[in-house]
């Protein structure tokens, strides 16, 4: 997907001299997604800077609520530590957070995830409680899965997603909707927003871009995008959730690798990452 704007080290150098004087170090990027880029920054800093428009609104959401979420969670997430301004030559808020040490779990070997599998299971029970009513919007995450039935008949048409998962879709959309009050999602649960320590548990979860409130469902997607069979049923067994949910967070496993494996452009393990939820849900 292409970027509004190239942020390039030079960029990001200028608005950290800027606005924070005082934070120097060693600038070196280490990822460039749909959305942001990463930097580090020294030895113990990360900034995240906006590549699109669309990203700008999700920098000030983790901005404002992750500070609210991060007290009651069981694992470090990138709470920003110092805010970024707009500015002559770069039109959208940023963030800088502290550097999380880890390996992105694509990386790891899917039969050695059931290390964390109840980890993950802990992380979202406690993520999943009632959200305000100012709680960010998003259109695509935490919403009602047949809303997303017009997207993934464009995926099933792309011919990059197997047609004989549309009546598995179907089906999925007819279990009942979420009942109850809004809950905090997470919204992009995945194996690249996961970080994994030295000893293969978790040590972070990353990228709160797409957070918002509606169904809780949207994140036990993860069953499917990160973990195999026997993981799945150690998460499934540790989750505070009903059938209902769980069936829903096989749509939304299917809805979400659908979309990565349509993307052309997406990074090759993404794209591994998706062809295994595919097969994990059928």
């Amino acid at each position: 997907m292409l970027a509004d704007i190239d942020v390039s080290t030079a960029l990001v150098a200028g608005l950290v001299r800027e606005q924070h004087p005082d934070l120097d170090g060693e600038l070196r990027p280490v990822a460039a997604g749909w959305d942001n880029a990463i930097f580090r920054l020294g030895a113990d800093l990360a900034v995240r800077v906006p590549r699109r428009q669309v990203a700008a609104a999700l920098i000030e959401h983790e901005q404002r609520w992750l500070p609210h979420l991060a007290p009651r969670l069981p694992l470090p997430i990138p709470v920003p530590v110092r805010n970024g301004r707009p500015t002559v030559g770069y039109p959208y808020p940023w963030s800088i957070t502290a550097w999380i040490t880890g390996t992105v779990v694509t990386a790891v070997p899917v039969t050695q995830r059931i290390l964390f599998a109840e980890q993950l299971a802990g992380f979202l029970n406690a993520l999943h409680r009632p959200a305000p009513p100012d709680a960010p919007a998003n259109p695509v995450r935490g919403v009602p899965l047949a809303t997303r039935s017009e997207a993934m008949a464009e995926r099933f048409a792309s011919g990059r997603v197997p047609r004989l998962l549309q009546k598995l879709w179907t089906d999925l959309t007819l279990v009942p909707p979420w009942p109850d009050r809004p809950r905090w999602v997470h919204g992009d649960l995945h194996a690249a927003n996961l970080l994994a320590g030295p000893d293969g548990r978790l040590a972070a979860v990353l990228d709160f871009g797409d957070l918002t409130a509606g169904d809780p469902a949207t994140d036990l997607a993860a069953a499917w995008l990160v973990f195999d069979a026997p993981a799945r049923a150690r998460f499934r067994g540790a989750l505070d959730v009903d059938e209902d949910t769980w069936q829903r967070g096989r749509g939304w496993a299917l809805n979400m690798a659908a979309a990565i494996a349509a993307d052309p452009t997406g990074a090759p393990e993404m794209h591994a990452m998706a062809a295994h939820a595919l097969r994990e849900v059928a």
